[in-house]
């Protein structure tokens, strides 16, 4: 297993899914991730076009927090707060080093650790 990737990325804009749709996509990509031993994933919701931030973006981070994913996910932080939590979510996942540059400042990205 040495050398194994430990990081998925998934792309909840791709197809411009409805809301629900991409919650749905979300709780199954996340349980598939973890079953196949994955230790982080790196998601793209997208920041949206209203310049506040959107749909996918906010039903995104309110049902990473929801109790049903309790025994997925470890924890997760987004994209704009990267830079005062890197150190932890390292320690956890180091491979998410190669994703930094990437994540680091951008609101439309969550990085999630899986349990």
């Amino acid at each position: 297993m040495i050398g194994a990737v430990k990081v998925k990325e998934i792309n909840l804009e791709r197809g411009n899914p409805t809301v629900e749709t991409a919650m749905k996509r979300l709780v199954n990509e996340l349980s598939t991730a973890k079953g196949a031993g994955y230790r982080a994933v790196v998601l793209v919701h997208g920041y949206g076009s209203s310049g506040v931030g959107g749909a996918i973006k906010t039903a995104t981070r309110s049902k990473l927090k929801e109790n049903s994913l309790r025994g997925i996910v470890r924890d997760s932080v987004g994209g704009e707060d990267w830079m005062n939590r890197k150190k932890e979510f390292l320690a956890v996942c180091s491979q998410l080093r190669d994703y930094d540059r990437y994540v680091g400042g951008n609101q439309g990205l969550t990085v999630i650790l899986l349990r």
